[in-house]
């Protein structure tokens, strides 16, 4: 593929959470975080669209790819009903779909990426793979890492970043956005050399 043909491919960046200002902080909001600084670098506002998301159309800098950055309206355990209808009405083949989302498994500050798998448990997950009929799609993976003790990584996820993870959650937001640019931009293998390297 040319450089100019890959411009021209059209992506779906998806980012997980649940709506509304009462879970904006939680854990399992990190996925609407990184999909709202992506909206912010390609200067777009989020609008309503009828797939029940939130979405904004641009390119990834001047001359970049073309994404569509979404965030599904309904709450996390029905994300798939949404991503499925962005890609029937976009168009878009599974292989540019990028789902970016919080991951227990991966300690916090850490992000991973990776083609197809399992749902780890993660209902957002469970939900798109079902939607889609297919496991093969991009994944982001923002660590929030295991919940302290006892606590049960339910309410964990459901919970705000604690005062000290909020310390470096901005960085770790910038980080994962940049990730899913280079995910696009440079293929999986080598964004995975530079962001599973630090």
């Amino acid at each position: 593929m040319t450089t100019a043909e890959a411009r021209d491919q059209l992506y779906l960046i998806a980012g997980l959470g649940n709506p509304g200002p009462g879970y904006a902080g939680n854990r399992h909001n990190a996925g609407f975080m990184v999909v709202d600084l992506l909206a912010s670098r390609v200067g777009g506002k989020f609008k309503s669209h009828k797939a029940r998301a939130d979405v904004v159309e641009g390119r990834l800098g001047v001359g970049g790819p073309r994404v569509v950055l979404a965030k599904p309206k309904t709450f996390m355990n029905l994300s798939g009903g949404p991503v499925k209808a962005l890609r029937d009405f976009y168009k878009i083949e599974p292989a540019h779909i990028i789902v970016v989302h919080d991951e227990l498994d991966v300690d916090y500050g850490t992000l991973r990426l990776k083609l197809g798998g399992g749902d780890n448990g993660h209902n957002g997950l469970r939900s798109i793979t079902s939607a889609l009929g297919t496991k093969d799609y991009y994944r982001v993976r923002f660590g929030v890492g295991r919940p302290p003790g006892r606590q049960d990584p339910a309410d964990f996820v459901l919970k705000d970043f604690s005062s000290v993870e909020k310390k470096e959650l901005d960085y770790n937001v910038d980080r994962t956005a940049d990730a899913a640019e280079d995910l696009i931009r440079r293929g999986l293998v080598d964004a995975q050399n530079i962001y599973h390297a630090a």
